[in-house]
């Protein structure tokens, strides 16, 4: 049998590349390919691993879930968030299941929730 070794990408539709571009490059994502005027754009979140966006015309921007993502310091990114005019759901907060995290909304209503270990 073969195993899954690994997430390569997650990839996110979204109605304007150029709105959601700045939403994640406001974040501190490294882009990995493509621009605010592409149809298709990545970013790398570490060894192999990404985040893509694919600009899809008439997509209703309703968000389908949540994408966990771990950070060195969590209240840094908030902080990140916070200076550029960014909308976190909340403070960060420490859960009774052992990671300090908190939500933000992208453009078109995707959910990122950045964590750390405590």
């Amino acid at each position: 049998m073969t195993k899954i070794e690994a997430l390569s990408a997650v990839t996110l539709h979204v109605a304007d590349m150029a709105k959601s571009f700045a939403f994640y490059a406001a974040l501190g994502f490294d882009v990995h390919y493509g621009d605010a005027a592409a149809v298709f754009s990545s970013f790398r979140l570490g060894p192999g691993s990404f985040l893509n966006l694919q600009a899809i015309k008439g997509s209703p921007g309703t968000g389908w879930g949540r994408v966990i993502l771990h950070v060195d310091d969590v209240d840094a990114v908030h902080a990140r968030a916070l200076g550029a005019g960014l909308r976190p759901e909340k403070e960060p907060e420490d859960a009774p299941w052992g990671e300090r995290y908190f939500h933000i909304r992208d453009p078109d209503g995707h959910e990122l929730s950045f964590a750390r270990y405590l």
